[in-house]
């Protein structure tokens, strides 16, 4: 039984960006190691980001020096 927790920050994942990610990891598994997708398990968890730090600052403050983990 494949249990995957991802973890993202809480800055507005929408419903249907959380099912595709749900989907394609479903998908890696079943190909990759022949696992049951009924019986793989994925997890979405958001974390604030007043929880989340990286460079010794959190998340929330990068944020307001507008560093962003938009993809260049």
């Amino acid at each position: 039984m494949p249990y995957v927790k991802i973890e993202v920050t809480r800055e507005g994942v929408t419903r249907e960006q959380k099912q595709q990610l749900i989907k394609g990891v479903t998908d890696l598994i079943t190909s990759t190691l022949n696992k049951d997708p009924h019986l793989t398990h994925v997890v979405i968890q958001e974390i604030d980001l007043d929880d989340w730090g990286y460079a010794g600052e959190q998340v929330s403050v990068l944020r307001e020096k507008g560093i962003t983990a938009e993809k260049k």
